[in-house]
C-alpha cells in the first residue's frame, strides 16, 4: 500500500487551513495504519519534517526531525511520519518534487516574474536538492520491499537554484532577470509580513539542502530521472502549443478572407 495522500501548503499559523493540515496528515495517516493492517505501507513524506537549525549542507536520515518546524505542514507530516515508523512502515523523504502536473513549483515561480522578468530572490546561489516524480514514483514501487524506515529520495546531483530556476523559466519561453536580495532582509520582511514570502519559503530558497540517498541507493534504487528531462518535455510541449496556435491563426485568417 501506499499512502501519498496529504494536505500541503504554507499556510498562516492558526487558520483553519492549518487545522486541515493535522486532520489529514496525522489523523488521516493514523486511520490509514489502522486499515493496513499486515500489509506493507510505504508513506510518501517530506524533507520538510527535518529541523531547519542544524546545518542541512548533507542530510542523512538521521537528521533532528522531533521540532523546529517553520509551518505546519513540516510539523503534521513529520507527527504522521513518526505514526508510521512507530507501525514499521518504509517512510520516503523526497524534496521539491516537481514533474507533468505540478501544481505548486512552476506556478509559484511564474508568479514570482515581475516586470520585465524580474524574479528577486533571497541571499546568494544556493545548491539545492530537487526530486523528479518519475524517481520518487520509482522509489514507491521499489519501497515495498525495503526495510522498515526513512529514506531520503532525490535526483542523482542537487542543483544550483539560481541556474536550475533560469533554465525552467527558459523552457517556458522567459527570460528572468535575478535580484539576489539580502537574506537578513527578507527575513524580517517575512516576520513582519511585508512580503508575500513566509519564514518557510525564505528556508526553501536561501538555505543549502542536500538530500544523502545512500541509504535508498543501497537498496538497489537509483535516480534515472533530472531536470533536463523535464525541461524537454516541457519544450516539445510548448513546441506544440505554438504550432496549434499557428494552425488556428491560419484557419481564422482564411475564414474571415
Amino acid at each position: 500500500m501506499i499512502h501519498c495522500a496529504a494536505a500541503v501548503g504554507d499556510h498562516p499559523p492558526g487558520s483553519p487551513a492549518e487545522a486541515e493540515q493535522l486532520a489529514v496528515n496525522v489523523t488521516g495517516t493514523a486511520r490509514l495504519l489502522e486499515s493496513a493492517t499486515a500489509r506493507p505501507l510505504v508513506m510518501v513524506s517530506s524533507a520538510s519534517v527535518y529541523d531547519p537549525r542544524p546545518s542541512r549542507a548533507l542530510v542523512t536520515e538521521d537528521h533532528p526531525t522531533a521540532s523546529g518546524h517553520l509551518n505546519a505542514y513540516g510539523r503534521s507530516k513529520a507527527a504522521g511520519e513518526r505514526l508510521a515508523l512507530a507501525a514499521g512502515a518504509v517512510v520516503l523523504r523526497p524534496r521539491a518534487v516537481y514533474g507533468e502536473g505540478d501544481p505548486h513549483l512552476v506556478p509559484r515561480l511564474l508568479a514570482r516574474l515581475g516586470p520585465g522578468g524580474l524574479l528577486p530572490l533571497p541571499g546568494p546561489d544556493v545548491l539545492l536538492s530537487l526530486t523528479s516524480v518519475q524517481n520518487l514514483a520509482d522509489a514507491c514501487l521499489a519501497a515495498a520491499g525495503w526495510p522498515p524506515g526513512a529514506y531520503n529520495v532525490a535526483d542523482a546531483e542537487p542543483y544550483l537554484r539560481d541556474e536550475a530556476l533560469r533554465r525552467v523559466c527558459a523552457a517556458l519561453g522567459r527570460r528572468p532577470r535575478i535580484v539576489h536580495l539580502p537574506r537578513p532582509l527578507v527575513r524580517l520582511a517575512a516576520r513582519t509580513r511585508r512580503t508575500e514570502l513566509t519564514g518557510y519559503a525564505v528556508d526553501q530558497l536561501a538555505t543549502s539542502v542536500v538530500l544523502d540517498t545512500t541509504r535508498a541507493r543501497a537498496q538497489g534504487w537509483r535516480p534515472t530521472h533530472d531536470l533536463s528531462h523535464y525541461l524537454a518535455r516541457i519544450a516539445i510541449r510548448e513546441a506544440v502549443a505554438d504550432d496549434q496556435a499557428a494552425v488556428a491563426s491560419a484557419r481564422a485568417g482564411r475564414v474571415c478572407s
